[in-house]
């Protein structure tokens, strides 16, 4: 196996672990350092849903007990089936206009230069939402209404677009609907699981033909690459909400998106899909 490719596959493992639960984007990432590590051929496109799953168990990892005690529920604790409720709920918005224009947007907007404009928007959107003052009425996720969870569901549905940020469009609808920070990201990643494995399984379908088994060792690479850099993540995200806001997110968002497309006018990078 080429020890480059292995690399590439830690290096991308990693970013997808550290950004999917950030407020940054991690499908822009993605495609940016994909671009940058000349990374782009059929091999990375099952590649990337590989390790978007091992971010995703992270999650169910992290929050197993939770998760556990709502499957446990389901048929007999009317409390358990409401929050079944509500993910489903929150999930639908981003169901269908996923089946609507998957294609599309994959088409014609899976380009670095598309994500940094994204990303420079995302986060003077963020800045301004920041510098609102939020009175909560939901603290808790158990509190939330099912117009809550429809209402964050298609804030989630805008992330189809690259470079917005799912969690980071969750997160912040959360916010302006109502929810406390702390409700707001914890149904951000509790509405991730749903979504990501559907995202996963219907990835799988449409790539099928390029799956094969010679590309196990790289997949594995990348896969417990992000499976670890997003347990690390998630767990420091929910330290970090308790007492900061997404301030310095945005900065971030809006100096990384510059500093794409300064490479691209300059010509000191060749960013390619």
């Amino acid at each position: 196996m080429d020890p480059i490719l292995l690399l590439k596959a830690l290096i991308l493992g990693i970013v997808e672990g550290l950004t999917e639960f950030l407020p940054i984007s991690s499908t822009g990432h993605l495609i940016i350092v994909g671009s940058l590590l000349n990374y782009t051929d059929d091999q990375s496109k099952v590649f990337k849903i590989v390790i978007q799953l091992g971010a995703i168990l992270a999650v169910c990892w992290e929050f197993r007990e939770r998760i556990g005690k709502a499957l446990g529920g389901l048929s007999s604790d009317p409390e358990q089936q409401r929050f079944a409720g509500l993910l489903i709920v929150g999930f639908l918005p981003a169901a269908v206009l996923g089946l609507m224009f998957h294609s599309t947007i994959k088409t014609y907007l899976f380009n670095p230069l598309t994500v940094a404009g994204a990303l420079i928007a995302g986060g003077l959107l963020i800045l301004y939402l920041e510098r609102k003052a939020y009175h909560p009425r939901v603290n808790s996720v158990d509190e939330m209404h099912w117009k809550d969870a429809l209402k964050v569901g298609f804030a989630q549905a805008v992330a189809m677009f690259p470079g917005v940020s799912r969690s980071g469009a969750t997160i912040m609808g959360g916010l302006v609907f109502g929810l406390s920070r702390k409700a707001a990201t914890e149904f951000s990643f509790f509405l991730a699981i749903p979504t990501m494995f559907a995202a996963t399984i219907y990835d799988v379908y449409k790539n099928w033909a390029l799956l094969r088994i010679e590309d196990l060792p790289v997949f594995t690479v990348g896969f417990v690459a992000s499976f670890i850099a997003a347990m690390l993540t998630v767990k420091a995200l929910l330290r970090y909400v308790s007492n900061h806001d997404f301030t310095i997110f945005a900065w971030y968002r809006i100096i990384f998106g510059l500093l794409v497309l300064l490479t691209a006018q300059m010509g000191w990078v060749e960013w390619t899909a």
